[in-house]
């Protein structure tokens, strides 16, 4: 079913549109959870919230793209579950990708806002923009999906030494370019 036709469903409050979300997109948000939480039963309830928060923000949003709104939502939950879960007990293995960028990045907590949109999002994308085709999907495999690094590196058929060059020079990159923007100081 195309997107539009899904948004039209939670437009109407239908009770196919979770089931119709869950059929399109609901394996690939509960693998970007998992690669988060490295856990499957917080994943789960993860994307259980996730869908119950579209549900809850379509209407008054109209999302579009819907699959760009619905892996930004459940990032946001598995990202604020990994918060609270590593609040009481610090895990950095499963903590890695958010540690290395969280540093470069603003604190961001305000689930709505980030869904409205705001001039971060609009200076990411410029940077992202900047990025040639292997390390735009470096960038992202890592930090939008949480893939591992070995991941990434058997996907393109290089080291994973060289992943890892590549990812710290983007986030020294990333850096200079959010202090010449004035995000950060």
């Amino acid at each position: 079913m195309e997107d539009e036709r899904i948004v039209e469903l939670f437009l109407q409050r239908s009770n196919d549109a979770v089931a119709e979300l869950d059929g399109k997109y609901g394996a690939s948000m509960l693998k970007v959870a998992k690669n988060i939480l490295k856990n499957d039963e917080d994943a789960k309830e993860c994307l259980n919230d996730a869908y119950l928060g579209i549900w809850n923000a379509v209407p008054p949003v109209k999302p579009s793209p819907l699959s760009a709104f619905a892996f930004k939502v459940i990032r946001n939950i598995a990202i604020k579950r990994y918060r609270r879960n590593t609040a009481q007990m610090r895990d950095e293995r499963s903590g890695v990708s958010l540690e290395e960028i969280g540093d470069v990045l603003p604190d961001e907590t305000d689930i709505i806002e980030q869904i409205e949109g705001s001039e971060l999002t609009s200076i990411l994308n410029r940077y992202l923009k900047t990025l040639d085709r292997t390390n735009l999907y470096i960038f992202m495999r890592k930090y939008w999906y949480f893939d591992q690094v070995p991941e990434i590196s058997s996907r393109l058929g290089i080291s994973d030494a060289a992943v890892y060059q590549r990812l710290a020079r983007m986030k020294n990159s990333l850096h200079k370019y959010l202090i010449k923007q004035g995000v950060i100081k």
